[in-house]
């Protein structure tokens, strides 16, 4: 007899398990979120990681940045991951990053990053700036402006990589724009160059980081 009730109280007990395991989106709502960054080419060392990624696809980019899209200029959008996993803080001397391009013939060319003003303008007027216009005022009074290329700084603006402090264990990012002229399939084997990262308290530089683009479309 007591056989037979411990027989039924596990038969109970295994049904219960069972159905407690197969209750809808149970599973799937204790799951971690994945990492949408974390295939993305990173050089870390030094408690800092910098990580890149290549808008070289013209829909994804045109997705992103809508009317404005630098790609369609042969300009090359790249966002920049600066991850501080340390302490104390980090900063990036930002004018120095550069996209080291490499050729099939073994060279290599290194190139600075655009300002924001300049990629504006190219998109505004990709054949050309425009011819300069006669003041109706003399001179000192009043001021020319190019509305078509400010309407673009404007929606660019905000994509911008600008800040060059990275607080500890924060993340800082932002697009960085190279001009690649008429091949913008140099971005398959192109590097993000990044030489000058200093340890606030200490004033320490750290070994530069080398990020290899790659293919991400």
């Amino acid at each position: 007899m007591r056989q037979a009730f411990l027989l039924i109280a596990t038969v109970i007990l295994l049904a219960a398990s069972g159905f407690a395991h197969t209750i809808p989106g149970q599973d799937s709502a204790t799951a971690p979120a994945a990492d949408s960054k974390s295939s993305l080419p990173v050089d870390r060392h030094e408690g800092m990681a910098v990580s890149a990624d290549a808008y070289s696809d013209f829909a994804r980019a045109k997705s992103k940045f809508g009317k404005s899209n630098p790609l369609q200029v042969g300009i090359l959008p790249v966002e920049v991951f600066l991850h501080n996993e340390s302490g104390q803080a980090m900063r990036i001397q930002l004018e120095t990053i550069q996209l080291v391009v490499h050729f099939q013939d073994g060279s290599q060319q290194e190139l600075d990053w655009l300002d924001i003003k300049e990629v504006a303008s190219t998109i505004a007027h990709p054949n050309g700036p425009p011819a300069p216009k006669t003041r109706r005022f003399p001179v000192g009074i009043g001021s020319i402006s190019d509305k078509k290329t400010d309407k673009v700084v404007d929606e660019l603006q905000p994509f911008a990589l600008d800040a060059d402090v990275v607080p500890p264990m924060a993340t800082v990012h932002g697009f960085l724009f190279f001009n690649l002229g008429d091949d913008v399939s140099l971005a398959r084997t192109a590097t993000i160059y990044v030489p000058d990262v200093t340890n606030l308290p200490t004033s320490k530089p750290l070994m530069f980081f080398e990020v290899k683009l790659g293919k991400n479309e």
